[in-house]
């Protein structure tokens, strides 16, 4: 094993501890025991556009496993905006992603969190959140104050491991689809795509 993949193998390590001690100290806010899975990742990257010059908004981003998808993606940092609550986990980001704006603060609060952050439309959200720890009234209200800031048809991007959508669909609001499971996640997960209605 080259030094180069220790490292990558010992950074990756100090992750699966961080978000264990942090899933035990806060498990309605961390919402899971490790970082989401490179296969995962990536599929949620997937649906974002890379060529947009609109801010991608980014909530829970964690460790930043998301973050990397979506620069792999060709997302330019600059336009990565990060909603983390957890202050350790903003000073990990911080240090591991220059260019990338990390906002601590309560994803929750959409658009007082991203007050003179971002005061103009965005591109897509990508949400590592556990929706499914909070009241179905919070999850819609978070969702429906994002498509508001999104052109019709642009994505908010949730990953899940219920059967089930967080928020359903609303006819004539916004439609939500879903993708297969990603079984090469541990636990096995899925996306859910939401969309607003023109």
């Amino acid at each position: 094993m080259s030094s180069i993949e220790k490292r990558k193998l010992k950074a990756m390590m100090a992750d699966e501890v961080r978000f264990l001690r942090n899933w035990m100290g806060r498990p309605l806010t961390t919402g899971a025991v490790s970082p989401s899975g490179k296969a995962l990742t990536r599929l949620m990257a997937s649906f974002v556009d890379p060529q947009d010059t609109l801010p991608v908004i980014e909530l829970g981003p964690g460790t930043g496993v998301v973050t990397q998808a979506l620069l792999e993606r060709g997302v330019a940092p600059g336009r990565i905006v990060s909603i983390e609550f957890n202050p350790e986990f903003c000073t990990l980001l911080q240090k591991r992603f220059s260019g990338v704006r990390i906002i601590e603060g309560d994803a929750y609060g959409f658009g007082t969190t991203l007050k003179g952050w971002v005061d103009g439309p965005v591109s897509a959200v990508v949400s590592s959140l556990p929706l499914f720890t909070r009241p179905p009234e919070l999850r819609r209200k978070l969702i429906v104050e994002a498509l508001d800031r999104m052109p019709a048809g642009r994505p908010f991007i949730q990953f899940s491991y219920a059967l089930v959508p967080p928020v359903p669909a609303e006819a004539g609001r916004f439609t939500v689809e879903h993708t297969s499971w990603v079984v090469m996640n541990l636990p096995p997960a899925r996306v859910w795509i939401y969309r607003k209605i023109a």
